[in-house]
């Protein structure tokens, strides 16, 4: 069957937007044509952002979200369709970071972040997705890790709520098929954001000589949220009847400098 192309205007809700990937990504796509509206809990840190991208001649919002509160996400997107249009695009990436030993992390702690990270992207998947298939037509991308591919020690509620992701975006990519609606995944490598920069002295060092220990920290490269936001841009950019299903980004470990 012949697919009816993108439209023109192809408005933009990135959830995680006040720093980090989210930040990143919201910025490239504005600068790339898209209307962007801008969400997390920070709301000073958006507007911020919502501003440099409108005076850079580009189209922002700054709306609050709680992914972890049903009320806060359907009225998040409410207000985002209200100033934008209905949403062509969205970006699932709304999270922190605890560490620690399993055997050592506190129920909450672990619970917290299975409800941020998988519990929270579901909500907003199940606000949009419904009227994309109405529409026959979106893109809903799930930033997920390559932990599901390597676990890493003193992160084992974040590997399990990343698995859950992988998951949960296998089975939502069958039931959408034929729908016109896209569900992608990225899964980013070891990223320079501000999550887990917050971590005492010893913690930092005991978590990084398990992962060398376990063959996790091969090198000290890191990707930049711009690397993630433009595998993001690449994924939603796929002409209608093409869908690039899972991106996997890691950083290149560096080129020795040759001798002259």
């Amino acid at each position: 069957m012949a697919f009816i192309p993108h439209p023109e205007r192809r408005p933009v809700l990135v959830a995680g937007a006040s720093s980090g990937i989210g930040a990143a990504t919201a910025e490239w796509l504005a600068a790339a044509g898209h209307p962007v509206a801008l969400t997390a809990r920070r709301v000073d840190k958006l507007q911020q952002l919502a501003d440099k991208i409108t005076a850079a001649g580009g189209e922002a919002v700054a709306v609050p979200l709680d992914v972890t509160d049903e009320q806060s996400v359907l009225d998040c997107v409410a207000k985002a369709e209200a100033a934008l249009g209905a949403l062509e695009v969205v970006v699932s990436g709304a999270g922190d970071l605890a560490v620690g030993r399993s055997y050592e992390t506190p129920v909450e702690q672990f619970t917290d972040q299975i409800n941020i990270h998988l519990n929270g992207a579901y909500r907003l998947y199940r606000a949009v997705v419904p009227g994309m298939i109405e529409r026959t037509r979106g893109d809903f991308v799930f930033i997920g890790s390559d932990v599901t591919q390597r676990p890493r020690t003193f992160s084992s509620a974040y590997v399990a709520a990343k698995s859950g992701i992988d998951g949960l975006v296998a089975t939502v990519q069958m039931e959408l098929e034929g729908t016109g609606v896209r569900a992608g995944l990225v899964r980013p490598g070891q990223t320079l954001t501000g999550m887990g920069m917050d971590l005492d002295q010893k913690t930092t060092e005991d978590m990084l000589n398990d992962w060398i220990k376990f063959g996790n920290a091969r090198h000290g490269n890191f990707l930049s949220p711009e690397h993630i936001a433009q595998a993001i841009a690449g994924m939603i950019a796929m002409p209608r009847g093409a869908h690039m299903r899972i991106v996997e980004v890691e950083a290149e470990g560096a080129v020795p400098k040759t001798k002259h």
